[in-house]
């Protein structure tokens, strides 16, 4: 836990509910702070310190062993560039190290993480540089921010625009972080989400896959009729729209679809009484088409008694053992009372 909410937990006559409602507040100030675009200078290295977290639950220090998954280790990141924080969606590179990121105020982080044995310790060659629009100026100047959700295929990126419904394509393999924004076209429903419930997963499926060439998005919490969180499939040989079922008071912040031909969904809580929340659930890709409503069992649930925070971004990747890595990004809000995480998990298939 941060410090500043170790100290409210201290000070306050109702410790937990005071500092849930502080966390409270402070989300809300940021979702309405907007963001301050300027010219871009092209990326900008910076440099980011990572402090270990070594128990995922400070109660039991010696468990490693969460649900389905075991904990690898995690890092809390900080950095004095301005820009720095927000993360909300992460890919990391077959090779486990190399990583692209977006923040939602619309701007990109790369690097890599630096590991001691199977444990993540650092991010080097760190560098920043504002997401592009289609004229060559930072995205968010045209009021394009809230930048949720990340998919790559190949050297294309996709990103989710939550706060615009839209969803955009960059070739960064071509161009690096200097490629522009161009956007897709996306099915009638999409332009339908709440500007502030909108597309917080997209990843692509690729090829080999069922649903190969597609692009899978979710909304956070955009509801059908029946109150399950509204999907899409774009693209592909089979698009449409699905639902996911919603279980508890847990929205979707992220999705990665996985080699063994899953989608693991990332899926977080909030209130001002128990905090924050995280939940992973995995799904068979053959269960996800138009007009299904897809479930699946939980690989890991936790909450603030864990060492969590605004978990948003999630990505997957085979390790050299053979053995699949999930890396999660947690979403510091920009706000001195959250942290900007990054933990680690291997899948004990």
């Amino acid at each position: 836990m941060h410090w500043f909410a170790s100290l409210a937990l201290r000070c306050a006559p109702d410790p937990p509910v005071f500092a849930a409602s502080a966390l409270f507040l402070l989300l809300t100030l940021s979702a309405l702070a907007q963001p301050s675009p300027r010219a871009s200078d092209g990326p900008v290295a910076i440099q980011i310190r990572a402090r270990p977290i070594a128990q995922l639950l400070p109660a039991d220090p010696q468990r490693v062993r969460f649900g389905a998954l075991t904990y690898r280790g995690g890092i809390e990141l900080t950095s004095t560039h301005r820009e720095f924080g927000g993360l909300s969606a992460i890919r990391v590179e077959a090779d486990g190290a190399r990583f692209l990121a977006v923040t939602d105020k619309g701007h990109w982080l790369r690097g890599r993480i630096v590991y001691q044995g199977t444990r993540p310790v650092g991010i080097a060659e760190a560098e920043m540089a504002p997401v592009l629009g289609p004229d060559g100026m930072p995205l968010a100047a045209r009021g394009w921010y809230d930048t949720e959700s990340l998919a790559i295929d190949g050297g294309m990126a996709f990103l989710g625009i939550e706060r615009v419904n839209r969803i955009v394509r960059l070739n960064v393999g071509r161009d690096g972080l200097a490629a522009r924004a161009e956007p897709i076209a996306t099915p009638p429903g999409i332009a339908t989400l709440p500007n502030n419930k909108g597309l917080e997963c997209l990843d692509h499926v690729p090829k080999r896959l069922p649903l190969a060439g597609t692009l899978i998005a979710i909304s956070e919490r955009a509801l059908d009729e029946a109150g399950n969180i509204r999907g899409f499939l774009i693209g592909g040989a089979t698009s449409g729209e699905f639902s996911v079922k919603r279980i508890g008071d847990f929205d979707i912040s992220d999705c990665a679809v996985t080699p063994a031909g899953e989608l693991f969904l990332l899926e977080r809580s909030f209130s001002r009484v128990a905090g924050v929340g995280m939940r992973i659930r995995r799904v068979p890709l053959t269960a996800v088409r138009p007009g299904a409503v897809i479930d699946g069992s939980a690989l890991i649930e936790a909450d603030m008694n864990y060492q969590i925070d605004n978990m948003e971004g999630l990505s997957v990747n085979r390790a050299s053992d053979g053995r699949l890595v999930l890396t999660l990004i947690s979403d510091d809000n920009f706000s001195i009372i959250q942290r900007t995480l990054l933990l680690q998990f291997t899948l004990e298939e």
